[in-house]
């Protein structure tokens, strides 16, 4: 799978870690920065990976930042993006079989490296059900979309 990565200044310490484990996983990574522990802006990483994934460069990704919610809110601004922050196994899978959740946001600063890990291969073996209950949900999702031009 072609999985893009990638953080702002709070979740840069994790990044490697993560593209670590997915090249070691056969996954082919774009790494879309940042490339330091310098200060930068969230919402232009999650512009990023919403773009790699919109344009069919990027099957899924993965967006870091220090909590995941800022990253993850700025990510859901894209239309087709649904991005989940996750720091538990259950909600990795979940949000994928269940919501078809496409970018997986992460806190750096709320989770240690090995559940990241965990967290990132749960995800990216999970597989969306196609449940006609799911569909209908994720229909509902991309008519708000539509009608409030999003």
């Amino acid at each position: 799978m072609n999985v893009a990565v990638a953080s702002d200044h709070g979740g840069f310490p994790l990044k490697a870690r993560v593209i670590e484990d997915l090249r070691k996983s056969g996954h082919q990574v774009t790494d879309l920065g940042t490339h330091s522990a310098d200060a930068v802006d969230y919402p232009d990483y999650a512009r990023a990976v919403a773009e790699a994934v919109l344009a069919g460069r990027a099957d899924r990704a993965v967006l870091l930042c220090g909590s995941g919610a800022g990253a993850c809110v700025a990510a859901n601004k894209f239309r087709g993006i649904r991005a989940a922050t996750c720091h538990d196994v259950f909600s990795a899978h979940q949000s994928v079989e269940d919501d078809d959740v496409n970018v997986l946001c992460l806190g750096a600063r709320v989770i240690g490296p090995e559940l990241a890990v965990d967290l990132v291969r749960t995800y990216l073996n999970a597989r969306f059900s196609g449940a006609e209950r799911h569909c209908r949900r994720l229909g509902k999702i991309a008519a708000f979309e539509a009608e409030f031009g999003k």
